[in-house]
């Protein structure tokens, strides 16, 4: 094999994808015998899985997997792959707490259900049929990541050193999720506690902890491994948010596959808000406030606030922040600690988490 990191990544892509793909096949035949109801259940997660996604927290999982030196298998394959069902959770659930519209250039789970209600002409109120149906699949979602690491063939010696790691990410994620949602309800913006929900919703399960349990898949949980792919893992998980904050309100729908500003409009209270909010004049302020989370924002209300959010030297700092990060995950990507073999996929994931568009 070719060990070139970009050829190793996309060929654990291709077989995370595989395995996703057969462990849906296998879970929407049992809900086709449950009810034919349920196929546009099935179809909907099947679409939502499969059909995109950069499968980072797997790669994230192998690259831990690596570090401890361990030898690729299916089950192991398997194991990762259940992150994305994890992944999926956290999406559905957040686009129906956000009122997103779209992700990756599709109508969300909700919206997708409501407008199945509309266009079947079934009882009862549209809406609210979508939001049941999104908090369901969301949770069906975290159910099947569940079954499939419990069902990947792992030993049960692997089974007892991942689920504490499993658990305690899928606590933090939810302990995220919502001290986002309570950061709205909040009178003032805070720095602090903006970067702290972007460390716990997004930081450390797209990237330390998947590590974690890449490492503790090897049979190797030593605190200098662990410490060290914490090291790498926790500043390059807010850099991924923080490019996130980012492509939320200057990215191109075209390629984010959600609409502008979107950010804007729910009104999120990012790293990004919070540093416009420490350099703002009182007018700007005064302003920002006339069109920060309205939900009909146009495109004349997000081109304000984007011209204010550059003005006060916001975006520019965060730009700053992502490179200070990047570069001390890349430096702690070169410990002695981990196997030989990951170092060079350690270093193009932190430019892939990085450096991207969508």
């Amino acid at each position: 094999m070719n060990y070139s990191a970009n050829s190793v990544l996309q060929e654990i892509r291709d077989a995370v994808e595989i395995e996703l793909s057969s462990f849906v096949k296998e879970q929407s035949a049992y809900l086709h015998e449950v009810s034919i109801d349920l196929a546009p259940v099935s179809q909907a997660l099947s679409s939502f899985l499969l059909d995109s996604g950069k499968r980072l927290r797997p790669l994230f999982a192998y690259s831990g997997y690596l570090s401890g030196g361990g030898e690729i298998s299916t089950p192991i394959i398997k194991a990762i792959a259940s992150l994305e069902l994890l992944q999926a959770c956290a999406l559905i659930h957040d686009d129906l707490m956000d009122g997103s519209d779209t992700r990756r250039g599709k109508p969300s789970i909700h919206r997708h259900f409501e407008s199945i209600h509309v266009q079947d002409e079934l009882e009862g109120f549209a809406p609210a049929y979508g939001l049941a149906a999104a908090v369901l699949l969301g949770d069906l979602s975290l159910v099947w990541s569940s079954q499939m690491l419990n069902n990947a063939g792992l030993s049960t010696d692997e089974l007892a050193d991942v689920l504490p790691i499993y658990d305690e990410m899928r606590v933090e994620l939810m302990a995220g999720q919502f001290l986002d949602i309570h950061e709205q309800t909040r009178k003032n913006i805070d720095l602090e506690r903006s970067i702290t929900i972007a460390r716990y919703k997004s930081g450390k399960y797209t990237i330390e902890r998947p590590l974690h349990i890449g490492a503790a898949l090897a049979g190797r949980q030593s605190p200098e491994l662990v410490s060290a792919l914490s090291a790498y893992g926790l500043p390059l998980g807010e850099a991924f948010q923080y490019r996130d904050d980012l492509l939320g309100v200057f990215g191109d729908p075209a390629i984010t596959g959600k609409p502008a500003g979107d950010d804007l409009r729910e009104g999120k209270r990012t790293v990004l808000i919070a540093l416009t909010d420490m350099s703002c004049s009182d007018s700007m302020r005064k302003e920002s406030k006339k069109y920060f989370g309205v939900s009909g924002l146009d495109a004349h209300g997000i081109s304000i606030l984007q011209e204010i959010i550059t003005a006060t030297g916001a975006r520019q700092k965060l730009e700053s922040m992502i490179e200070q990060l990047t570069d001390q995950a890349l430096r702690a990507a070169e410990s002695e600690v981990f196997d030989e073999k990951a170092h060079p996929l350690l270093l193009e994931l932190a430019k892939i988490a990085t450096k991207r568009r969508t």
